[in-house]
């Protein structure tokens, strides 16, 4: 039995079955005088009964009902006051006390009650004898209407387990094809849809698990996009280095010294390719721990950097004091550099590039700005995909920059904002909160 819709059925079953049929027969060995007493038909209302008429009709009366007792149900019955005297003669033969001495299994079984008077206040011991085949056929009889309460309770029951077992299993069977869809690359949102509807623990459950496949294949996609562009970008600068060598093998000692520059750049422009690839890799597979980060010192050190890169490039730096927050300083390294890079790229010679930090409630936001010719409003949005550039672009690249900026701020749970400038130019904002989100790449 390994199905687990099986098991939880059967454990329900198993258990529901085992307490009412313990609870009935610990009924049975713990109270077995008071169910006869309670129950037996000749013995649950006469001690009450006896007792009215003796007290309103007298002993013979009294008697009498005894007598008829004895003859419907053939109980004897002996009643006792208080002080152990008989109240009326009662229904035990002659001799029953000696009959009893002498018997180890007596033929009867001996019960005993007592019942307090009402009116009066006097106290009574009944003694009953029922005779063992009289009592076996009344167990029978009595036993009918409680077993077949528990059978009736056994189908509902049943019943009430294959709805708990199936409401269990069916989401799990779901959530199991879903997982085998989404290990075989065929997964479709819809297929937990109606799943995901539900308000219980396994709507929770079918919701979580449709984000999740839908970051993963976001993820698979992106990740075999980027496949493709690195295939495409390597493509290039390889073919170039083939047709120079090429060339080289065919060309005049003279005509070689004239290539060698060329071959030269050409491996520095696939080294800073694969450099970047590297680095765009990194920021997606760097799983250390956030620390606190000083970004005043650390954007003013990238300002001296900048200016000593590109010396008739000025970067205007605007901080407010102590901007800290928590993350990954070399991500944000990265991210400002690229942002400032591609701010050289564009920025015309005069105007200085802008570079503001500011705290905005709980996020700091950094912003580089150039005063180049800025971007078609119908290309922003591609704008940080891996690889892309728009077009018209004559300044040299590969389209990774803003594709790092925008993973690292992924990466702290903010966002990479890119725009033009109202005043002209291009502006690019790192969103970061002051922690780290939790948030999945796509």
């Amino acid at each position: 039995m390994r199905s687990l819709f099986w098991r939880i059925l059967a454990s329900f079953w198993l258990a529901i079955t085992l307490v009412a049929g313990l609870s009935i027969l610990m009924g049975h060995m713990l109270n077995q005088d008071a169910w006869i007493l309670s129950r037996h038909p000749g013995l649950n209302t006469l001690a009450e009964e006896w007792t009215q008429t003796y007290e309103s009709q007298g002993e013979d009366a009294a008697q009498d009902i005894l007598q008829q007792r004895k003859r419907q149900y053939r109980i004897d019955v002996q009643v006792l006051n208080e002080s152990g005297d008989p109240v009326v003669r009662g229904t035990f033969p002659p001799r029953a006390a000696a009959f009893e001495a002498r018997q180890k299994r007596l033929p009867w079984r001996r019960l005993t009650d007592e019942f307090t008077s009402a009116k009066t206040g006097d106290t009574y011991l009944f003694i009953y004898r029922i005779p063992h085949p009289e009592l076996d056929a009344w167990h029978r009889e009595s036993l009918l209407l409680p077993l077949s309460a528990l059978g009736i309770a056994l189908v509902v029951l049943t019943l009430f387990s294959l709805l708990v077992t199936f409401s269990i299993t069916r989401p799990l069977s779901r959530l199991r094809g879903a997982v085998h869809d989404l290990g075989q690359a065929t997964y479709q949102q819809n297929s937990l849809a109606k799943l995901a509807n539900r308000r219980d623990e396994f709507g929770v459950l079918a919701t979580d698990f449709n984000r999740m496949g839908a970051r993963l294949q976001s993820l698979i996609a992106s990740q075999r996009q980027l496949l493709r562009d690195v295939s495409h970008e390597l493509r290039s600068p390889l073919a170039r280095l083939r047709i120079a060598l090429a060339l080289a093998e065919r060309a005049t000692p003279e005509e070689r010294e004239k290539l060698w520059p060329r071959l030269t750049r050409e491996c520095d422009r696939l080294e800073a390719l694969i450099s970047e690839i590297l680095v765009l890799a990194r920021v997606d597979a760097d799983n250390a721990g956030a620390e606190e980060v000083d970004l005043n010192g650390l954007l003013v050190t990238l300002q001296k950097d900048a200016q000593l890169a590109s010396p008739e490039q000025t970067v205007q730096l605007e901080t407010e004091a102590d901007l800290t927050l928590k993350g990954w300083p070399t991500m944000i390294e990265r991210a400002v550099d690229n942002l400032l890079r591609n701010a050289q790229r564009f920025n015309p010679s005069g105007p200085s590039i802008e570079m503001r930090a500011v705290r905005q409630g709980e996020r700091i936001l950094i912003s580089v700005r150039d005063h180049g010719p800025g971007v078609e409003a119908e290309h922003l949005g591609q704008l940080g995909e891996p690889f892309y550039r728009a077009p018209g672009q004559t300044a040299a690249g590969h389209g990774l920059g803003l594709a790092i900026a925008r993973r690292a701020a992924e990466r702290h749970g903010g966002a990479l904002v890119l725009g033009n400038h109202p005043e002209g130019g291009f502006i690019a904002t790192l969103e970061l909160p002051l922690v780290p989100g939790a948030v999945v790449l796509p």
